[in-house]
């Protein structure tokens, strides 16, 4: 059984090789398009496979499958291969619509200062917003879901609510505040509010009675009831549900940037597109991907060291 399971991570792990060799060997290859240098694909290419390798590795000590790895940087070479030979090799898609996938990667060089600072205005209005959303839904639920008057009124408003996109919003939204930058955090924050306050109200009022009980005995407070009891109770729940609510976050974010501000990832992207310079937008595209990618890690490991238990 063990000898089979080697067999197959052997098998996952060289068609991953395989995937990643073919990729270089035709980088490597002249083509019909003519394309700048290839030398940051060719880079970014052995960091993606020193990143694999590092994983399956890991994977492998720590006694689990490496083959999830492995078969996630296949599909992203195979990818790759294609979209180097239809368009590099062979020049067969659209010049404008379809750059090569060596010019794309030189953005992420030759502009790498501006990329940073449309990068660094995202993720400081994305944790500024988020903060906000939360802390508000997080107070505002506590308080609803714990006094049973609050919560008759406050749940079926938050349940109506809740399901609308915030991005129904932002049109009105960007008319009142004074800046398109508020306007995007106001936008944000809503997405962001609306569904954790009908959570925390849910979790709340579905506490266990035996702690609820208990504090009533004791004669607690309701100031200490809901800072020391019902926060307490409620933040391995909201540390589990970050991964959805910053991607959430963050995808709002994006279409409010798009509307009308003047920096961020948004903005990069919608301003190029405007130009017809896809090679910056499918550069800005795969930059949102990789930053999603950061935030869902950062929340995994997060989620680890606080809720360890789950």
């Amino acid at each position: 059984m063990i000898t089979a399971n080697k067999t197959k991570y052997t098998r996952s792990i060289l068609a991953e090789l395989l995937g990643f060799a073919v990729l270089i060997g035709l980088i490597l290859l002249p083509g019909q398009k003519q394309v700048q240098t290839a030398a940051v694909f060719l880079a970014a290419a052995v960091i993606m496979e020193g990143i694999c390798l590092f994983k399956i590795v890991r994977a492998m000590k720590g006694g689990n499958s490496p083959k999830s790895v492995c078969r996630v940087m296949t599909i992203i070479w195979c990818i790759l291969i294609a979209w180097e030979v239809l368009v590099t090799k062979l020049n067969l898609l659209h010049p404008v619509l379809y750059p090569a996938p060596e010019n794309v990667f030189c953005v992420f060089y030759e502009q790498r200062l501006d990329l940073l600072q449309h990068i660094a205005s995202s993720l400081e209005l994305l944790l500024i917003s988020v903060l906000i959303g939360m802390g508000a839904a997080v107070i505002a639920g506590s308080v609803a879901g714990w006094r049973l008057e609050w919560r008759g009124v406050c749940y079926p408003i938050a349940n109506v609510l809740a399901p609308i996109p915030a991005v129904v919003y932002a049109p009105y939204i960007i008319s009142l505040m004074p800046s398109f930058r508020s306007a995007s955090a106001a936008v944000v924050a809503l997405g962001v509010f609306f569904p954790m306050f009908l959570n925390v109200m849910n979790q709340v009022s579905s506490m266990d009675s035996e702690i609820v009980d208990s504090a009533r005995m004791l004669n607690v407070k309701e100031k200490d009831m809901v800072t020391r009891i019902i926060l307490p109770y409620l933040i391995p729940g909201i540390i589990s549900g970050m991964k959805v609510t910053l991607t959430t976050a963050f995808m709002l974010l994006m279409f409010a940037e798009m509307m009308g501000a003047t920096r961020g990832l948004g903005y990069y992207i919608v301003n190029y597109n405007t130009y017809g310079n896809y090679t910056n937008v499918v550069a800005g595209i795969i930059m949102i991907g990789i930053i999603v990618t950061i935030l869902n890690w950062f929340t995994s490991v997060l989620q680890r060291r606080v809720v360890r238990w789950r």
